[in-house]
């Protein structure tokens, strides 16, 4: 019996869950004064018991507006409650909120990202069943302008992104190595730990592997998902998956085990692209190289672009596709290999895996 059919048979054998546990959702912000009111609203219209339901937003000392519309909202709904995060990065905000959080479970929500009205009651649900620690649903991007729409293709294809199963595909519901916005029981994180707050991006990449090491399934379940507004700009996509690519490193260095070889694929071909064109004018003869690179990545890109443009019905992003691609490929790649360089002498393959303590004043179900 594969993954699938055993997650639908101990749903449909199990009865419903009992009493509705107390869920505290997190929302660690900074600089969304465009989409905050979007995202909040989005959360507290769940269909989840609203006595059941509290939100916490880790506000990263927004200078935007964002605070403003923060206070206006909680004045109007004592569910929310805004946190500072003078450190404004994801991690830290995430973890000041828990330290005030009473939830029996927790969401790890996105500032300028909006929930399906069932997310978080089809999340609990599962994990009430005992099916997982963690669940989520599909991630779906929002996007306004061309440029925009065909970064949101190339998010959702296996040539862009890999075989990354929230973006791709959730037919049914099957567990996963990752989700992007997951339900988690307080148990699971009382027992692995907080988030840690090294790292600038890979945040939730590096605690879900702490989560599946130590025996915790994550589930994807279909029917849910989460809208956010992807990058619009090849600059700002750029920036991201550098960074993503950058990080990574951490994340690998801290737990080897998770090593897989197409974690490497773009490191290693800009790294080869990169050696071929010096040899191009060095020797000559070894021009073949670089053309044959090229040609490859072209190709492929090329076909990918038209296969997602085709599958998307999206004929006029086919042109810009190709670019899109590249600036995943390479600045991943390129950030992958800074991280090396960087982070050289900082792998711990003999030795033991750094773990996030809680930190001083953050303490389970603590009313901070």
């Amino acid at each position: 019996m594969n993954t699938t059919q055993q997650v639908q048979e101990e749903l449909s054998a199990r009865p419903p869950g009992g009493e509705a546990g107390m869920v505290s959702v997190i929302m660690p912000v900074r600089n969304e004064g465009n989409a905050i009111r979007r995202s909040l609203q989005a959360v507290l219209a769940q269909d989840y018991p609203p006595e059941k339901l509290e939100v916490l937003v880790a506000d990263g000392m927004s200078d935007d507006g964002t605070r403003e519309i923060l206070q206006a909202i909680a004045a109007e709904d004592g569910r929310v409650r805004i946190i500072d995060n003078p450190a404004g990065i994801m991690a830290s905000g995430f973890n000041k909120a828990l330290g005030h959080a009473r939830g029996e479970f927790i969401v790890m929500m996105g500032g300028h990202t909006e929930a399906s009205p069932n997310y978080v009651s089809t999340c609990v649900h599962a994990l009430q069943q005992g099916l997982a620690e963690c669940a989520g649903g599909m991630t779906e991007s929002r996007a306004e302008g061309n440029w925009a729409k065909a970064i949101a293709l190339a998010l959702s294809s296996r040539f862009g992104v890999g075989p990354v199963a929230f973006r791709l595909d959730c037919a049914e519901q099957k567990y996963v190595d990752t989700v992007a916005y997951g339900v988690y029981s307080r148990r699971a994180i009382d027992r692995i730990g907080i988030l840690d707050e090294e790292l600038v991006r890979n945040q939730d990449d590096e605690f879900n592997y702490r989560l599946r090491k130590q025996g915790g399934r994550i589930l994807l379940l279909p029917g849910i998902s989460a809208r956010y507004s992807n990058r619009a700009t090849l600059k700002s996509l750029w920036r991201q998956y550098y960074q993503y690519g950058y990080w990574k490193v951490r994340v690998l260095q801290k737990h080897p085990r998770q090593m897989q070889p197409r974690q490497f694929v773009p490191a290693l071909f800009v790294s080869a692209l990169a050696l071929s064109l010096p040899a191009w004018f060095l020797a000559p003869g070894t021009k073949w190289l670089a053309l044959t690179l090229g040609s490859l990545y072209a190709s492929a890109s090329l076909a990918a672009s038209f296969g997602v443009a085709l599958s998307g019905r999206k004929w006029r992003l086919t042109a810009l596709l190709p670019a899109v691609f590249a600036t995943l490929h390479f600045g991943y790649g390129f950030g992958f290999l800074t991280g090396l360089a960087h982070f050289w002498n900082r792998w711990q393959i003999f030795g033991p895996v750094s773990v996030p303590k809680r930190s001083a004043g953050i303490e389970p179900g603590g009313a901070g």
